[in-house]
């Protein structure tokens, strides 16, 4: 019998094929946005209706991931992430050929399913990678998520302009299938299995909450943050989310380990991933939409969607450059570095828009969010990875990405409201409204450098994580009895 080496695994190649997929996922999120108002026209629906086009994308990716972390940790990996990207591939060939609003929300929900990318991804680099590129090697992945986003936007004016709305789906389809296969043919297997039963109460409820709660944010300001829509739906996320904590403590096998979710390593993280991603994604919508504003309000630059994507032309880039730097620091001053690092540079990044009123001052505080994002975003997935077990892998990393996508749907909502109360005459913000929005982020911003401040250094995360293997190992004692 012969024993497998991660010098054996071809890391670059394993890299790349995780690589590749994730950043189709990261495409397929970010490539609808600008394309919204042309699907509207095209699937003949109203601004309300195609949101769910990039709603039903969020829910399903919300619940699905942690999920499938879980089922990748118990019965391999590699399994699971082949499943995952045939799942994307044929959410986006449906995606390509629909010509109706109910059919394309269906295959953005099966799109869904690459959610489960990244913790996957996460899992099977601690598997198969040498100790010291582990960390490296995560971060680069962590980074191609928001390198996707960014350059999703960055194309989706090209691909509208000279193409049609088909090929935004056509082209991360190629990608995705050649992903699939390249993972079933490089990618090997992983021998490290958590042992346990999927815990179904606990997946049910899990998806209960995150639903509510999204649906709730998303349509909050369509229907009114005070209509019994609204409230009654946050109100059911938080009985269902205390209900799943609940049955999770209570479980033999819970889908995701609530003493886990306790470590100070992981819910310092957590918190540092939600208020991050809530200024991730407002840069994602807000430069785009800054730079569209019509010359005539006094303030906008009248770009075009293809014209507005070159703004975030510098996110992108600074993103590829800091995010493998991200893992060298993480490697030599350990993975806090980067997050304080990271958060602090991305509010910097926001106080620069609140005062700016020239193109050089978009481009640069573009730049300040790539650099911020590459070195947080990146940091963080090795943060989760360092503080629990090699078990947990998958799951803990899973619901870092949801906390940091829930985040992100926050702050879209909240800007969205905040620059409908600031309206001209003329229906498009005034320039108040976003003045006032970035420092809304900003204020956002500064907890998350509290949080990543509060974050454990890596000896404390590392006890913490030997800590819970000794709490279960009695519990599993006494299942062998």
């Amino acid at each position: 019998m012969t024993t497998r080496t991660a010098q054996d695994s071809r890391p670059p190649l394993i890299l790349g094929v995780l690589a590749l997929g994730g950043g189709a996922y990261a495409l397929l999120q970010s490539l609808v946005v600008p394309a919204l108002p042309v699907l509207r026209h095209d699937l003949h629906t109203s601004t309300s209706g195609v949101a769910w086009v990039f709603t039903a994308y969020l829910l399903a990716a919300s619940v699905v991931t942690p999920i499938a972390g879980r089922l990748g940790d118990m019965y391999g990996k590699k399994r699971v992430l082949v499943v995952t990207l045939s799942g994307l591939a044929a959410g986006s060939l449906l995606a390509a050929v629909v010509t109706s609003l109910p059919l394309m929300i269906v295959a953005r929900t099966i799109q869904g399913l690459g959610g489960a990318i990244f913790p996957l991804a996460f899992g099977i680099i601690r598997d198969e990678l040498p100790r010291e590129r582990v960390a490296g090697a995560i971060a680069l992945v962590s980074g191609i998520l928001g390198i996707g986003g960014g350059l999703g936007i960055v194309l989706a004016g090209p691909i509208l302009q000279h193409l049609s709305y088909h090929w935004l789906f056509w082209i991360p389809f190629v990608v995705t299938a050649l992903a699939a296969a390249a993972a079933l043919a490089f990618i090997p297997e992983s021998t490290n299995r958590e042992p346990g039963n999927i815990h179904w109460l606990g997946g049910v409820l899990l998806s209960a909450w995150l639903v509510a709660l999204l649906v709730a944010v998303s349509e909050g300001a369509t229907w009114g943050w005070t209509s019994a829509k609204t409230i009654g739906l946050i109100v059911v996320s938080a009985v269902a989310a205390a209900a799943w904590v609940r049955a999770e403590t209570r479980s033999r096998h819970p889908l995701v380990d609530m003493k886990m979710m306790r470590l100070s390593g992981v819910w310092t993280t957590n918190a540092a991933a939600l208020l991050l991603g809530f200024g991730m994604y407002s840069a994602f919508i807000l430069i785009p939409e800054f730079v569209q504003t019509p010359t005539s309000t006094g303030y906008g630059f009248g770009a075009s969607v293809s014209q507005s994507g070159l703004f975030l032309v510098p996110t992108t880039i600074a993103l590829l450059i800091t995010s493998p730097i991200s893992g060298r620091l993480s490697n030599v001053l350990g993975s806090k570095v980067p997050l304080v690092l990271g958060s602090t540079i991305t509010t910097l990044a926001f106080v620069v828009l609140a005062v700016a009123g020239s193109r050089w001052e978009i481009y640069l505080a573009s730049m300040l969010v790539g650099v911020g994002v590459g070195f947080a975003f990146a940091s963080m997935a090795n943060l989760i990875v360092e503080a629990v077990p090699p078990g947990q892998t998958g799951v803990a990393t899973g619901m870092n990405t949801i906390v940091r996508t829930i985040g992100g749907a926050i702050g879209a909502v909240i800007a969205a409201s905040v620059l409908a109360g600031h309206a001209l005459a003329s229906g498009e913000p005034e320039k108040r409204g976003y003045t006032i929005t970035f420092w809304i982020v900003v204020a956002v911003l500064l907890l998350g450098v509290l949080a990543s401040l509060a974050v454990p250094g890596r000896e404390r995360r590392h006890a913490s994580s030997v800590e819970l293997l000794a709490l279960d190992a009695p519990t599993e004692s006494r299942k062998a009895a």
